[in-house]
């Protein structure tokens, strides 16, 4: 019998809790909304997200301004087997990004 009692009161507490906790949330959602927190979260991360600028391709694969796109392909081929091998995905994933970067700049019309 107070083995019962005691379940009965740990599921009772334990759903007050819960709806408290929930009804919590909902309102930290409601006033974050009103102070402009949640559009400020958002734009950070879209700021953060923002594609590599030319400056920064051309820093990571270590090439000039003047430098030709075959010299950008051999640069970008031997650094990519590089970090496939023996160095980072990260590493990796930046030089080919910073391929692109440079591919959109050389392959556009100008």
């Amino acid at each position: 019998m107070a083995g019962r009692l005691l379940a009965n009161l740990i599921v009772m507490g334990g759903s007050v809790v819960g709806r408290a906790m929930l009804q919590a949330y909902r309102q930290a959602i409601v006033n974050a909304n009103k102070t402009g927190v949640a559009q400020e979260a958002i734009h950070g991360i879209q700021r953060a997200s923002k594609a590599m600028t030319e400056q920064e391709a051309r820093q990571i694969l270590g090439i000039s301004e003047q430098s030709t796109w075959e010299e950008i392909i051999q640069k970008y081929d031997r650094m990519f087997e590089k970090n496939a091998k023996n160095g980072s995905f990260y590493l990796q994933a930046k030089v080919h990004r910073a391929k692109e970067c440079l591919e959109a700049v050389y392959k556009s019309p100008m």
